[in-house]
Parts: structure tokens; sequence; C-alpha cells
């Protein structure tokens, strides 16, 4: 073990990270160690200094408690065997050679350890004693309004009880790498305050044992260990776990590191937030000092009450934090309520979204739309992230406050984008919300260069000066309350998209199941209406026919009057007949000239044009894919329109034209008429609206819906622009590629 060898023997830094510490099978040379069998009170192990005043105590092994040590432990002996299954006991004070030494118990393995630590002469007499000063203390403590006036406090307080020369409190972050966040000291040691050392300097078990064992002493930074023999315990077969003795020896590597700093005392102090190391109070002397043992016991009870109100403190600023945070996500939550686009209401009140994480950016990617928000990568940068994040498989949530380091090509947008904070919102698509922090450049002061080694194998530190550290590439980290929240709004965005999905689908299910039966309905209606108005007009027909000459001119009158009115009602039949056969028949698409299919569609519509002067201007139109028969039904009513609403024009002017776009084509008919006013253009396209009177302009006002019908259903859009006496423009869209519905 490591801890056998002598602290001028070389040092392997490396088995010292592995090294049991809990039984290092050494304690220090102030006092001694009995290991006791609890059923007959017999010694099987001892540690006693080869002093001369203990020498004579040497063959204690063997021996039951009230003859060891020449009866001092007479009177304690039954205290000794009742020690307790957890915890130590401080059984009182016994006299060696006329030394008084603190008695102190406790259980491991199975066995009872006990330990009689020498009393420093002239140490206060009881924890009583101390009461001034913690009494003085807790009061400061309450009244401390956050964590550093705390710490700050704690180490003030705690260098005035111990006397040492200086007293530090350490705080480790997530790495395990600790900074210096209070100190207290006089002149004999330098400061450390706001120096970082790195995890290395504690390994892992010391933590843990940091973790267990709440106090710890090295009175002398060069002490001799004192061997604890036999080197097995014959009750276990293995070495004594002396992880809770207050007597323990530590690491070579550890005595050599406080020669390095120069210190000859060091006592330590855990600090526990719910079951875990929070930080230290490290509290160092330049001399050799032992620190009395009820000193040490106030001390711990200061550090469990500090690590309380820390506790406290860190806990009141977390409910206050998630209090705001659950405020701001109850009013995003609201926002997307309110639209049918949960992008959109997410995006509505930016800084909400930014103050969730407290980030600087976000964006908001799904269906293949990208909305940013704040300081962000651009759009390509930000879908490029995205599809990173959905091929890696990071879970439901990714964290990063190093982007690059995980992602090198993320180092083109560092001054966005250095840190990350990600929600996955589908388990079906690349569908995510972003959250963005800057590169923060920061300096950080560690006690020493932590890339160095001082020797390839010894390498306890030998240089405490502060080095800097320039940091880069790096944003503010993310804390648990910006994960909480991002991961709280995934859950809220998750349940509206579904619903809103499930929703979806059960409209347009009843629309389909709607559509279908109103189709029939009307295809009904129309075919079987269509019979009656002809047999109406045929037979009004015959009658002015045979009985013309009987009838008056009023008669006459009334009987025009019935067959005009039956003609316009089995014309829209037959529109409206056209109208649902629209829905229902299939598309046969095949490449379709739009020049010549105007020119046909102008040729069948001359009877209505004779005798007026109607200006063209006809653009060069496109061939597209599409339905010939429906198209040409397309161009026959929006051109009937144009030369009906055109009547009362001066000059008529009609105009054709085309604009080719990325992925689409726009035509227009426009034309010079009455126009309409733009208040009413949402009726335009529905089934029997009007905007004219039918005295003014004949119809039957299904025309226009038959054109979004068949524009919509070749995947187009149809829209319509007006002014009351200056004519109307009328567009539709075809898409380049083969589209619409089959």
């Amino acid at each position: 073990m490591i801890a056998a060898t002598h602290p001028s023997t070389a040092l392997d830094l490396d088995a010292c990270a592995r090294e049991p510490i809990h039984a290092p099978g050494f304690i220090q040379p102030n006092g001694l160690l009995l290991v006791i069998e609890p059923e007959g009170g017999t010694i099987v192990q001892s540690a006693i200094p080869r002093t001369p005043r203990l020498q004579k105590y040497a063959s204690v092994r063997g021996q039951t408690l009230e003859r060891a040590l020449g009866g001092a432990l007479g009177g304690m002996a039954q205290s000794v065997l009742a020690t307790p299954e957890r915890g130590t006991v401080h059984l009182g004070v016994v006299s060696l050679d006329d030394v008084a030494h603190h008695v102190t118990a406790h259980r491991a393995q199975g066995a009872i350890l006990l330990e009689l630590e020498e009393a420093r002469p002239t140490e206060l007499g009881s924890l009583e004693d101390l009461y001034p000063l913690i009494r003085e203390f807790m009061a400061d403590l309450e009244r401390a309004p956050d964590t550093a006036a705390l710490c700050d406090l704690a180490t003030r307080q705690l260098r005035r009880i111990t006397g040492l020369d200086r007293v530090l409190i350490y705080r480790f972050d997530t790495a395990w790498n600790g900074t210096v966040i209070a100190e207290a000291r006089n002149e004999e040691l330098p400061s450390y305050l706001d120096l970082r050392f790195p995890a290395s300097d504690i390994p892992a078990q010391a933590r843990e044992l940091y973790r267990t064992s709440r106090l710890r002493l090295i009175a002398n930074s060069d002490y001799t260990p004192v061997p604890l023999e036999p080197t097995i315990n014959p009750l276990t077969g293995q070495p004594t776990d002396l992880g809770q003795a207050l007597l323990r020896s530590v690491s070579p590597v550890h005595l050599q590191y406080m020669r390095n700093m120069g210190t000859g005392t060091s006592m330590s102090i855990s600090l526990l937030r719910e079951g875990r190391l929070w930080g230290l109070v490290s509290c160092h002397n330049r001399l050799p000092c032992r620190v009395p043992y009820n000193v040490r016991t106030a001390c711990d009870l200061l550090g469990q009450v500090l690590a309380l109100q820390i506790a406290a403190k860190e806990h009141a600023a977390d409910v206050e934090q998630r209090v705001s945070r659950r405020a701001i996500q109850a009013r995003l939550l609201a926002l997307m309520a309110a639209e049918d686009d949960f992008q959109k209401g997410l995006s509505q009140e930016p800084g909400q979204l930014l103050s969730l994480t407290q980030s600087e950016g976000a964006a908001i990617v799904h269906q293949g739309r990208c909305v940013l928000v704040g300081r962000t990568p651009g759009e390509q940068a930000v879908k490029e992230l995205v599809g990173w994040l959905d091929s890696a498989r990071h879970g439901d949530v990714f964290q990063s406050d190093s982007l690059a380091s995980e992602l090198p090509a993320a180092i083109r947008y560092k001054d966005a984008a250095s840190g990350l904070l990600a929600v996955s919102i589908s388990q079906m698509h690349a569908s995510y919300v972003l959250w963005f922090r800057p590169e923060l450049v920061h300096t950080v002061k560690w006690g020493g260069d932590p890339r160095k080694q001082d020797h390839p194998q010894l390498s306890p530190r030998t240089s405490f000066e502060a080095w800097k550290e320039t940091v880069r590439l790096r944003s503010l980290p993310w804390t648990q309350a910006d994960v909480e929240g991002a991961l709280e709004l995934r859950t809220a965005i998750v349940d509206i998209v579904l619903r809103k999905a499930e929703e979806m689908a059960d409209l347009n299910e009843q629309l389909v199941r709607s559509n279908k039966e109103l189709e029939a309905f009307s295809y009904s209606v129309s075919h079987d209406l269509r019979a009656p108005f002809r047999h109406i007009v045929g037979y009004s027909e015959l009658l002015l026919q045979s009985a013309g000459e009987k009838l008056g001119d009023q008669e006459k009158r009334f009987v025009a009057t019935i067959i005009e009115s039956a003609n316009s009602a089995g014309t829209l039949v037959d529109n409206l007949l056209s109208f649902s056969q629209m829905g229902r028949t299939t598309l046969g698409k095949v490449k379709v000239n739009m020049s010549h299919l105007l020119d046909e569609v102008r040729r069948l519509l001359e009877v209505d044009t004779a005798g007026r002067d109607i200006a063209w201007k006809i653009d060069p139109l496109p061939t597209v894919q599409a339905d010939p028969m429906m198209l040409r039904l397309v161009f026959q009513n929006l051109l009937s329109n144009a030369i009906k609403f055109t009547r009362e024009a001066d000059s008529a002017v009609i105009q054709i034209g085309c604009e080719a776009l990325d992925d689409e084509y726009v035509f227009c008919v426009r034309d010079n008429g009455c126009g309409f006013d733009m208040r009413y253009v949402h009726k335009l396209f529905g089934v029997f609206q009007r905007l004219h009177h039918v005295e003014e302009f004949e119809g039957t006002g299904i025309g226009l819906a038959n054109v979004r019908r068949i524009i919509e259903r070749h995947g187009g859009r149809v829209w319509a622009e007006g002014e009351v006496g200056k004519g109307a423009s009328v567009y539709f869209t075809l898409p380049k590629a083969s589209g619409g519905q089959a």
C-alpha cells in the first residue's frame, strides 16, 4: 500500500489515485488506536507510537480492556463495549502517565475502534467553553443574505475559533474542479482566493472519504506514521477500515502536497448538500499545530450548520427561479394554445422564450419550417445542426456549453452558439426547440498550471502560483433549472401538437364524410331536378303555341316568366351537377399548351363578344402538366366573367398573363370592368355567392367556385383583387412539377 511508504520515498500519482486510503494500515503519532473484539473486549490490533512514554504498552494485544494500558480504561470498559453501530462517541478523558487523552470509539467491520488522542495542556475544557463564539456565529449566519455572504462569514469565524493562519472555503463544480470562493487569513500564508484547483488534486476515493467522514486533522505534515499491528485484522482477514478514525494516517502524496503548499497543519470540514459533497472548509497553519478535540467538535457542528444554511439559501434561490420559470411556461402555453400554429405562438413574445433558459437566441424547427428568435446561427446552419442532433440520436434533451468540441463545424457560429440546449418535440421527424448562448471568453486563475506534472512519477504539485488560462469556445454552463424548464416546455409542446393532430384528424375525417355525402346529395338532387324543369319549359312552350290566341297579353307574360325562370333554374341545376361532378372526376393530366387552350376558349366565346370592341392583351403562356378539359372550364369561366363585367366599360380591355416562379406558374386574368369591393372578396369563390344583383349581371354564382375546386385539385391556389369601377384581377397558380390530386 502506498501509505506504508515513508514520505521521502518516490511516489506514483496514478497509484495514489487507486490507493485504498480508508485502510492505510497506519495512524498519526499524536495518539494510539486499539481494535477490540466486541464480545469479550479483547484487543486484537494496536497502533502505539514507539516513544519512551508509551513503549511499555506495546504488548497490549491479547489483553482485555480492564487490564490494558495499566488499567486506565477499566472504568469505561462497559461504555466502550456499548458503542453504537453508527457514529463516533466521545467517552471522556483518561490519563496515561499523567498525560490527558480524549477517548473516542466507533464500530467498523464488526470490531470496535478505540482511539486515545493526546490532549493539549492548555486547551479549552469543554464545548460549553466555546458556546459564546458558537452562538455569535449562529446569529450572524441567519442574517447572511446569500451563499457568498455565508461563506465569507464562516471563514472569518472559523479562523477566530481555531486560531489558524488561513481558513478558506473550496467549492466543487460539476467536473469536481474546486474554486476558492471565500478566505480569511493573516500574512503567514498566501491568498488562494478565486484560484481554481483541478479535480486530480482530490481523487474520487478521497472525495468519498470526505463525504463519509466530515472532519479530518493533520497536525504535522512531517509526521512519521505509526503502523497498525498486525497488518491484517484477525477477526476479518482483511486490513482494518480506518475511514472514520480521527487518527487515520493520510497518503504520503497528500503530505508532500502540504509541504509544497508551505503548510505544517491542515484541517478540513466537509460541506454536504443532500448527501453530496458540495465543498470543503480547508484550514491551514504554517507551523505544526494540534487543534484541540473540543475545538474540532465545535468546528464540525458549525460546518454542519453552515452546510444546512447553504442548502437552504440555494434551495430558496432554486424555488424562486422555478416559480419565475413556471410563470414563463404558463405564458408560453397560453400563447401556443391561442394559435393554430404552435411555432407562431411560441415566437410571439421572444423575450419569454429566451428567459425560460436565460439564452440569447432560440430556434423552433418543425415540419421543415425554421423560426429564429434573437441571436442565432443562420437558418441553414440551424437546419444542419438539427440534422446532426437527429442523426446522433441524443434523446429528448441535449446540452453542451462547448458545442464546437462535439461538433467542430459549430466553430463557424461560436459568437451566437458556443452553448446549445435542445429538446426534441417529435419521435417521427427532426423537430426541435433549440436555445443558444454565445461564446464567453473569460480568464480562470488556477493554483499552478494544471497541465504540468513536476516529476514523471512524483506528483503532488510543487507550484501554487496563480496560473491564468483564457477559456474560449465555451458559453455559460446550463443549469439544472435551464434543463428542467426546457423539458417541461417540451412536454407542453408535445401535448399541444398531439392534441391538435388528433383534432385535425377527426375534423378531416368528418369533412371527408360530409363532402362525400354532400356531393352525393348534390348529384342526386341536380340529376333528379333536370327533367321536371325541362317539362315545365316544354309544356309552357306548348301552351303558348296551342292557346296563344286565347291568352291575353298579361297571361302570355306570365307564361314567358315561367319559361324564363325554369330555364334559369335548369341552368343552375346543370351548373350544380357540374360542380358536384368536379370533385368526383379523376384528373387526366397531360401536357397542355396554355396558349392553344386559350385560343380554343376564345373561339367558343365569340358569340358573347359579337358586336363588341374588346382589346385583348395576351402574354405568351407556358405548357403545363394538367387536365385539359378542366383547365378549359377554368378559362371559360374567367373569360366569360371578364366579358360580362366589362359590358358597361367605354373601352373593354381584357389581359391574360403569366409569371414563372421557382416552383409554380402564376396566371392572371385582368379586366377593366365594374370590379368589386375587396371587403367581400372572401365570398367570391363560394358556391351561390354573388357580388352583383342578377338584374345587373346574369349568372348562378357557381363558376368561380368551380374554378377554385379545379385549381386546388391541381395543387394550386386562387385569389382575386378588385376595386369598384376599376376592374378585377383573378389569379391562379399551377405547379411546375406534376402535382395535385389524382
